[in-house]
């Protein structure tokens, strides 16, 4: 017990209490047609914010649709996410922040790696809370499976793919026999370009200039603007 008789949990709760009223907010609203205004979304987060004592910064895009990932406002509050200049995003509802599974788990994966909160009025989530933190939790777990899939389903193409006799990874490299590289050396002491020596023998430049020593032309180019 303190002089001021407090307990220290108390204290505790106070501090955190006074952190969270401190926290940094970003209002994320968006409008699918230029047409359309955004005051109806942002009235209601300015009052919760104020409410929750939060300072905040507004994010409009109008005109945008949900399904596009290069929003102009989302873009600039992602980048200001990564910089740690927000503490929690709120928005008036999912479909505003994003209108696939898909995306919205990729925002959410993003918040979570930066210990960002997500507030969304209309679905009741709230990560600053520990139910909305349980939220987080299945999102993640949720992207996670996401991800363990895709894997699954490459490994059974691959593997398909190798049944069936195909190729799998980086094309072979092209083998020549010796009769060709002596051909490709003779061409070339008789003046045909690196470029052509490698269309006509299905091949990259810089193969051909090796089967020749010689350097390719991109480079001559380059060593030749850098001497004049």
């Amino acid at each position: 017990m303190g002089k001021d008789g407090e307990t220290e949990a108390e204290k505790a709760w106070g501090r955190e209490k006074i952190m969270a009223n401190l926290k940094r907010a970003a209002i994320y609203v968006r409008v699918s047609t230029a047409e359309q205004e955004t005051d109806l979304q942002e009235h209601e987060l300015k009052e919760y914010c104020e409410r929750r004592g939060w300072s905040y910064v507004v994010y409009r895009d109008r005109g945008q649709s949900g399904v596009k990932n290069d929003r102009p406002a989302l873009t600039a509050m992602t980048n200001d996410l990564r910089s740690r200049k927000i503490d929690v995003i709120v928005v008036w509802a999912l479909d505003r922040l994003a209108r696939s599974l898909k995306q919205l788990l990729s925002i959410a994966e993003e918040c979570r790696a930066v210990g960002v909160d997500l507030v969304s009025l209309k679905q009741n989530v709230d990560t600053t809370l520990p139910a909305g933190r349980l939220t987080f939790q299945v999102l993640g777990a949720v992207a996670e499976f996401e991800r363990e899939m895709l894997r699954e389903r490459v490994k059974a193409g691959m593997a398909q793919a190798r049944r069936s006799g195909k190729h799998v990874g980086r094309p072979a490299r092209q083998r020549f026999h010796q009769t060709e590289i002596e051909t490709m050396k003779l061409l070339r002491s008789q003046g045909m370009s690196v470029r052509k020596l490698a269309t006509d023998f299905g091949t990259t430049q810089w193969m051909a200039a090796r089967l020749t020593d010689s350097e390719p032309e991109r480079m001559k180019i380059v060593q030749g603007s850098a001497s004049s």
